[in-house]
């Protein structure tokens, strides 16, 4: 008999950082103007934090403005999914010693685009869900 497993499930903050690192794609939520904003991102993550270059712009103004923002990636294959968002604080990397280690972590830009700042997300909070795909049950009328 298959093992029934649970339609969604709570992840371990060791799970979610493990998670996070097996993709490259996410999104920071931030505030511009006083109005959420939501920006795709490529990413690393570097000692449990999120690490990402931005170009001159909005991601750059919002992460000095405002230190507080929210972090999400997921993924899925055919049977299931999982999401992982970290609150935290940004910070642009400006010392010699952040640099020199972000540079370590080989993150490319994936547009043709000059992007020389580094920006790193130091967590608050780590959650996740893991998401088991499946067939609605039926509903007991």
């Amino acid at each position: 008999m298959a093992e029934q497993r649970e339609p969604m499930s709570v992840l371990s903050e060791s799970d979610c950082w493990n998670l996070l690192s097996s993709v490259s794609l996410g999104r920071l939520v931030t505030s511009v103007d006083g109005q959420p904003e939501i920006f795709p991102v490529n990413f690393v993550t570097q000692r449990r934090t999120i690490l990402f270059r931005t170009a001159e712009g909005t991601k750059l103004v919002s992460a000095a403005i405002n230190n507080r923002v929210l972090f999400e990636a997921d993924g899925h294959d055919l049977t299931e999914g999982w999401s992982v968002i970290v609150k935290g604080s940004a910070r642009i990397l400006r010392t010699d010693e952040e640099l020199a280690e972000a540079q370590h972590a080989q993150l490319l830009p994936w547009t043709a685009t000059v992007k020389r700042h580094y920006v790193r997300i130091r967590p608050l909070s780590v959650t996740g869900r893991r998401f088991v795909f499946g067939a609605e049950p039926d509903s007991l009328s």
